[in-house]
């Protein structure tokens, strides 16, 4: 079902809007086109003919960082103890079995269980191209097209950020696992990821696995791609302490500093995790106003550990958040877990507002993967809309203005009443209006994947 914008104008009337600064009541946003054309605050009551979203409505929230098929992980991952390294395991034996249309369903059920989150956008980081043992489908990207259909019939944008990942580790060649990643080198990810054409839902981006993953020689190839394309380009960053021993005894600097040698970083790049930095590495990503996405539940449920968010921020890095190995999907937890997250570490509270919490999850989101045009309530602004609740056992009880308050540290993605991406309702009353149970759709696609 493609994802088409409201084309007929019409008015959303909320009951509470954060307009970026502060919550304001009865405003009435008028859409045509799937963008927004006026806002008008001092509307105390729904104009004839308008459409109420009653709670509190944000822009839509950005997901900017997900493996899909990390879905299928919930729960299993969790038992007993281990670390990345073996967690990447169990990971590899999903990605073994995926294939185009089993990727495709499992995507559909996790990105409505997105859209019922309040997530409209989602940066896929996709790097399951090939068939296993490496064999390329007849169509090299059915894969990522599988995912780009996905987010439509589940209505919600994608930015796929098509992945380079050429060795198992600085010049190994892939294992057998990773041969369903590999192109065998950068000009033949090139190549393929020139065939990917972007449409009303989706736009391509790229990304650099990691430094472990493309060797060091290839990763101005990728970045000279995103260059050409004008496409956001992303990248796992000193995720672990063994990635960064690892590449010292490579290469005699940190990954970091291996990405700026080699014309990685940027305004349009944004760094993943980034939790074990130098204070130069710190200085090299914010300088060059590379962005910086944070996945806090990922990041706790694997012991990465806590990134250097708040110098991160200081130095010029964007802050972006992600659900990734979707543990959880949950934007407003992973916001409320990156202060609270450096509440335990500085045991000082009020790192962040919690407006800026709320861009983290919107517009700088939005911007990190290239919807600059998203993200805010504004004229002129894709009309994507998330709406919570102020009702619910979470959330009653304080002021409405202190909304914005409420949603980050109150409460979670089952407070989200409504989701409307384009100026249609994807999400009306807490049910999704193209995937009406969302729950068997998940519990079917992760069963048709299970070893």
């Amino acid at each position: 079902m493609p994802l088409t914008p409201q084309a007929t104008p019409m008015t959303y009337w909320l009951e509470h809007a954060w307009l970026g600064a502060h919550v304001e009541p009865g405003v009435a946003v008028t859409v045509a086109d799937g963008r927004i054309t006026a806002v008008r605050p001092g509307t105390p009551a729904p104009p004839p003919g308008a459409e109420a979203l009653y709670g509190l409505t944000l822009p839509g929230l950005a997901n900017a960082h997900s493996h899909a098929f990390h879905r299928a992980l919930r729960g299993t991952v969790q038992v007993g103890s281990g670390t990345f390294w073996t967690w990447r395991e169990v990971m590899y034996g999903i990605a073994e079995r995926l294939t185009p249309d089993s990727y495709y369903a499992l995507a559909r059920a996790a990105y409505a269980e997105m859209a019922l989150a309040g997530i409209t956008c989602v940066g896929e980081f996709h790097y399951l191209h090939h068939a296993p043992g490496g064999t390329r489908y007849n169509d090299p990207n059915a894969m990522g097209q599988a995912l780009i259909a996905a987010a439509a019939d589940a209505g919600i944008r994608i930015t796929l950020l098509d992945t380079a990942y050429l060795s198992a580790g600085f010049g190994d060649p892939p294992n057998r696992h990773q041969l369903r990643f590999s192109d065998g080198t950068a000009d033949a990810w090139a190549e393929r990821a020139d065939a990917l054409k972007g449409s009303e839902h989706a736009r391509i981006g790229a990304a650099v696995h990691s430094v472990r993953a493309v060797p060091a020689a290839e990763l101005g190839t990728v970045a000279d791609w995103a260059q050409r394309q004008q496409a956001p380009l992303h990248v796992h960053l000193s995720e672990q302490t063994a990635e960064n021993d690892a590449c010292r005894a490579a290469h005699g600097r940190t990954p970091t500093r291996l990405l700026a040698d080699h014309g990685v970083l940027g305004p349009r790049t944004t760094a993943v995790h980034a939790t074990h930095l130098t204070d130069e590495d710190i200085a090299l990503l914010g300088g060059s106003t590379t962005g910086v996405c944070m996945c806090p539940t990922t990041e706790r449920d694997l012991a990465d550990g806590i990134g250097p968010a708040v110098a991160l921020q200081e130095q010029g890095s964007p802050l972006s958040l992600g659900s990734d190995s979707h543990a959880v999907i949950d934007l407003l937890e992973e916001a409320r877990a990156m202060e609270l997250n450096e509440r335990l570490r500085t045991r000082t509270r009020g790192h962040w507002t919690a407006a800026a919490l709320l861009r983290a999850a919107t517009a700088d989101g939005h911007a990190a993967l290239g919807w600059d045009d998203a993200g805010t309530l504004a004229p002129g602004a894709l009309a994507d809309l998330t709406t919570i609740r102020l009702d619910s056992v979470r959330t009653a009880g304080p002021l409405p203005r202190l909304g914005a308050e409420t949603a980050v540290f109150a409460a979670t993605a089952a407070d989200v009443r409504h989701t409307v991406v384009g100026g249609r309702q994807i999400v009306r009353d807490g049910t999704h209006t193209r995937v009406p149970d969302v729950p068997t759709a998940l519990a079917d696609a992760i069963a048709a994947v299970r070893g």
